[in-house]
């Protein structure tokens, strides 16, 4: 379903798990004839928008088509959870042989070890094996004793990319990598080029919570995002705060996607690699950096690190974030 410049049904806004863009409306701006068109559609599970700023509806639209079929495009080899996907071929093979594969997925997996190594491994792409262990439909959680066993699997190190053949190995069988956690921010990347590859050169780009922008609205205003109360009050406002952005990229991971409460205690679905259980941080990271790829990844990383550590880090690599703890406590 693609709706053109209409707000999201109600049943619609729940997939939206993280940050809202803030419009005073998706009503057409006049300035100097550049108007704002808006799509909106489900891509990667989830619902995707992006928005434009042209002179021309023919030329948005021809721009916003071509972007969503680049997501489409990326989604069929990314998906962890179809059997023809090229994840899926790299995971079947595992410890056994290389596989050959399309340079975007050469290009996303060198991406990942390249936020691993940023993080130390706060952010690994081979946690596969825990995202099949941790089921939140069912609201079980795994045996110590199988999560351990499933730790032996766990290191960006044991990918094997080999460029000049285009292949990626997995050097333990049983091994499986998962883009969920870098996926979405490098396809609003993606997205990017293709629209300013059709001569936008102002949009925004919303997958979930990972948003790219560039440029400015029509009225010269920055793009206004609002970052989601991880903790809302019955009736109050889901907006904890928001950010003017132009020509960059904003990620936000949370405890509040996915998740079920047993004995007391909340499970949700970002795993620390390091233990196989969910992050033991609460709340909501948002980080910012100039690539959605790249904030993506360190969103999930400092998520799990926690906000004195999380935030420690981000400094340290010259990016800004914003946590907020599940008792609404704010770091920057």
């Amino acid at each position: 379903m693609t709706v053109f410049c209409a707000k999201f049904k109600t049943s619609l806004l729940c997939l939206i798990p993280f940050i809202f863009i803030l419009f005073s409306s998706c009503n057409i701006i006049e300035k100097d004839k550049e108007r704002l068109f808006k799509k909106s559609t489900v891509l990667m599970d989830t619902i995707v928008s992006i928005t434009v700023v042209s002179s021309s509806r023919d030329k948005a639209e021809k721009a916003i088509d071509e972007a969503f079929r680049e997501l489409k495009r990326l989604e069929e080899i990314m998906n962890f959870y179809s059997e023809e996907s090229e994840v899926s071929k790299i995971n079947r093979n595992a410890g056994i042989r290389p596989v050959k594969v399309s340079m975007d997925m050469i290009d996303i997996i060198e991406k990942a070890i390249y936020v691993s190594r940023l993080t130390e491994g706060a952010f690994d792409i081979t946690t596969g094996p825990l995202t099949r262990v941790w089921d939140f439909h069912s609201k079980t959680v795994p045996q110590p004793t199988e999560l351990r066993k499933i730790l032996s699997l766990i290191n960006y190190r044991d990918i094997i990319v080999d460029k000049k053949n285009s292949t990626i190995f997995l050097r333990k069988k049983g091994m499986l990598i998962d883009l969920g956690g870098i996926a979405k921010g490098y396809g609003a990347d993606r997205a990017m080029e293709v629209l300013k590859k059709n001569g936008i050169n102002s949009c925004l780009v919303a997958i979930a919570g990972d948003i790219r922008v560039s440029g400015k609205k029509p009225d010269g205003s920055p793009w206004m995002i609002g970052i989601r109360n991880p903790r809302p009050q019955k009736g109050s406002d889901d907006i904890f705060t928001s950010l003017p952005l132009t020509d960059a990229a904003i990620s936000t991971s949370g405890d509040y996607e996915r998740f079920f409460i047993k004995d007391g205690k909340r499970y949700h679905h970002i795993i620390n690699p390091f233990t196989g259980y969910p992050s033991e941080s609460t709340g909501g990271v948002s980080v910012i950096t100039e690539e959605g790829y790249l904030s993506d990844g360190l969103a999930t990383a400092v998520f799990i690190l926690g906000p004195e550590r999380g935030m420690e880090l981000l400094k340290r690599l010259g990016y800004k974030g914003i946590f907020i703890t599940g008792d609404l406590k704010l770091y920057e």
